[in-house]
C-alpha cells in the first residue's frame, strides 16, 4: 500500500490506511491481545493466508500493528496493536456499537445473541 503525498483531509488518510476487507477485522481481533498469524487465520472466518499476510504487512507499514519474532525453533511470531492501533480501536468500538444497534433495528437480535454480542 502506498500512501499519497497529499490529502484533502486527515480522514481521507485514515481511510487509505484502513481500506481493505479485512484490516478492521484484524485490528478488532488484536484488541484481545498479541497473537500468532495462525490464530488470526483461525479466528477470522473467510480470510485467506495471502490476504492475511498482505494486510498484516500493510498495517505494520502504517504503524497500526507491530510484530515480535521470537528466536525459537520453530520460529514464533506474534502481532499486536501499537498505540496508534489502540487509538483506531476506539473508533472501531463505536462502529461496532452502531452495527449492533442497526442489526437490532433489523430484527437480528438472535444472531447477536448467538455471537455473544448482547
Amino acid at each position: 500500500m502506498k500512501l499519497r503525498k497529499e490529502y484533502t483531509c486527515p480522514l481521507e488518510l485514515i481511510q487509505d490506511m484502513l481500506k481493505g476487507k479485512w484490516k478492521c477485522i484484524i485490528i478488532w481481533r488484536l484488541r484481545l491481545g498479541a497473537t500468532s498469524p495462525s490464530t488470526l487465520k483461525r479466528d477470522i472466518s473467510g480470510i485467506t493466508e495471502k490476504m492475511l499476510q498482505e494486510h498484516l504487512k500493510e498495517l505494520i507499514d502504517v504503524k497500526i500493528i507491530d510484530k515480535i519474532v521470537y528466536d525459537t525453533y520453530p520460529l514464533k511470531t506474534e502481532y499486536f496493536l501499537t498505540d496508534r492501533g489502540n487509538e483506531i480501536l476506539k473508533a472501531l468500538t463505536i462502529f461496532q456499537q452502531v452495527g449492533i444497534d442497526y442489526m437490532l433495528e433489523l430484527g437480528q437480535e438472535e444472531i447477536l445473541k448467538q455471537k455473544g454480542l448482547i
